[in-house]
């Protein structure tokens, strides 16, 4: 028996902001099923945006909803329930095996004390063969590669049954291969996602639509082939880009010189 896949979610933000600076208003709506690429320099607020969404922070005005609702109107357990986020930080309970890891996923849907159920451990299954793991499910966590140990995060939140993913720097310390490994397996989980990725060159076979922040500013939001161009990288990242093709970029530093004049 297959597990249907997640009802995606539709993602709002109206005029979401936090701390003095760190991130001004930000508005834009997500449509369900769509994938969000947050792009930006250090420090433009990514982070800060990213911990909005998944309710570690409360927006000090505007609002975050979730197919509507304003998520801190809501049940912390029904937003467990329905947005899942894999962060940069992983798990330092290394006693802990593959399945297990992925097992806390099923946390929001289970009563107070109550153990593993029959469908918990039908979705934890589903989610390892999601993210081909069955073979690691008992190899303790701690013994993994990184590629491998990213698998794992997006199958534990895949075992949540969510709407909407969140994930921060999913590529962080991965190599290329594994990169786009990850960035594939989360394409195609059926659910909303946003994410925040510092290698543009990821962009364009990964997003539908693109964020850009600077010094956090919304700079820009909308389909990907419309918002990644030369002038907004520029304004975003202070380099120079040339268009190779494809979505993808060379980059350069500007100069800051400028040629000598022969009288």
């Amino acid at each position: 028996m297959s597990c249907p896949p997640p009802r995606p979610a539709q993602l709002t933000l109206d005029g979401a902001a936090w701390g003095a600076g760190i991130l001004s208003p930000v508005s834009f709506t997500l449509a369900p099923g769509r994938v969000l690429g947050v792009l930006g320099a250090n420090g433009a607020g990514k982070s800060t945006l990213l911990r909005l969404i998944y309710r570690f922070h409360k927006p000090e005005s505007g609002r975050v909803l979730l197919d509507g609702q304003d998520i801190h109107t809501m049940p912390a357990r029904a937003v467990a329930q329905r947005v899942a986020a894999v962060l940069q930080e992983q798990p330092t309970d290394f006693a802990l095996n593959v399945a297990e890891i992925v097992g806390l996923g099923r946390a929001p849907h289970r009563r107070a004390l109550a153990g593993p159920s029959t469908q918990d451990a039908h979705v934890v299954g589903h989610a390892l063969d999601r993210m081909s793991l069955r073979a690691f499910a008992e190899r303790p966590f701690g013994t993994l590669s990184g590629g491998e140990r990213q698998r794992v995060m997006v199958a534990r939140a895949l075992a949540q049954e969510p709407g909407l993913i969140v994930l921060d720097e999913p590529t962080n310390h991965l190599d290329i291969r594994h990169q786009l490994e990850v960035l594939r397996l989360v394409r195609g989980l059926g659910a909303t996602v946003v994410a925040s990725l510092h290698d543009l060159n990821l962009v364009a076979g990964f997003a539908d639509d693109l964020l850009v922040l600077h010094r956090g500013q919304p700079l820009a939001f909308g389909p990907v082939d419309e918002v990644l161009t030369p002038e907004l990288i520029a304004r975003a990242f202070d380099v120079q880009a040339t268009p190779r093709g494809a979505g993808q970029f060379d980059f350069s530093l500007f100069s800051s010189m400028q040629p000598e004049t022969t009288q």
